[in-house]
């Protein structure tokens, strides 16, 4: 079953690039390298969660680890990240672990990376995109997406 953001394609092995990454997109399967992990900080509801800078060889994002993982992600430590989705955080383009999903080190030191794009910059295409979809509220999917028709026409 193809998952947006998911590549099938046999040079990526079905790893999605940080460069391709979008506002929306769920399902993704990546190979980072951590470049820089930050303090921890509490929710209002009592969550931990670390905030980390990520690179693969198409550019640089930030990923939010909820919860203990972060307390076990360091620098230079390569990681697969499964059921990740992309979505914007106080206007840039952050990285999450679904539900389900799983952030296992496979490696360390030895990938090829590239700061730039850092993608968690922020956008302006994207924040412009993300008003727009809340000002033209609720869809219905049985019009295929398109705005759902309030009261009696």
């Amino acid at each position: 079953m193809y998952h947006q953001g998911h590549s099938d394609d046999p040079k990526t092995g079905g790893f999605t690039y940080i460069k391709d990454v979008r506002p929306g997109m769920k399902s993704l399967k990546m190979k980072i390298m951590v470049l820089q992990v930050n303090n921890p900080y509490k929710t209002k509801d009592g969550n931990e969660v670390r905030s980390c800078k990520v690179a693969d060889k198409t550019g640089s994002i930030n990923i939010s680890i909820w919860g203990e993982d972060g307390n076990y992600v360091q620098p230079g430590d390569i990681l697969q990240l499964t059921r990740g989705y992309g979505t914007l955080f106080k206007g840039c383009l952050t990285l999450y672990m679904g539900k389900g999903g799983t952030l296992i080190k496979t490696g360390e030191f030895c990938m090829l990376f590239n700061e730039v794009p850092d993608l968690s910059e922020p956008n302006p295409e994207w924040i412009q995109q993300a008003k727009d979809k809340v000002n033209q509220g609720p869809t219905d999917p049985r019009l295929g997406g398109k705005p759902a028709k309030h009261g009696k026409t």
